[in-house]
């Protein structure tokens, strides 16, 4: 953490961030009707998946969050979220989002506020050495 909070931070002006984001949605079921036993009418069913995105960050030490919900997910969401996060932050505090590596959590097109930093999670190998 050392390495991602700019030295003039005093410790107890650091507030730790979780984030992370997840899918939601629904797609349509199998689709019966009543019918005449022995027949088997047609019927159009709904094939779609429809989806909504819930971005959401916690500061646990704060018992505070923020959340959006998103049509779609990427880097322009994930500037939006920082925005967000930025704006909770107690004035004259410094805040250490930990965050998983996905594309859009990494590329160099996101711009932080002054009172951010990111802390990205180790990525974990699955490879296993006997």
């Amino acid at each position: 953490m050392a390495e991602v909070v700019p030295q003039n931070i005093p410790p107890e002006n650091i507030e730790i961030w979780f984030q992370d984001e997840a899918r939601v949605g629904q797609r349509g079921t199998v689709t019966r009707i009543w019918a005449r036993r022995g027949t088997r009418p047609r019927v159009i069913r709904q094939q779609q998946f429809e989806y909504a995105y819930i971005f959401g960050a916690v500061c646990p030490m704060r018992d505070q969050a923020v959340g959006l919900v998103m049509p779609t997910i990427g880097t322009d969401c994930m500037q939006l979220h920082l925005d967000e996060i930025a704006k909770q932050i107690t004035p004259g505090n410094h805040a250490v989002i930990v965050f998983d590596q996905a594309a859009w959590h990494t590329t160099k097109k996101l711009s932080f506020a002054k009172n951010i930093s990111l802390l990205p999670l180790p990525v974990i190998s699955h490879h296993r050495s006997e």
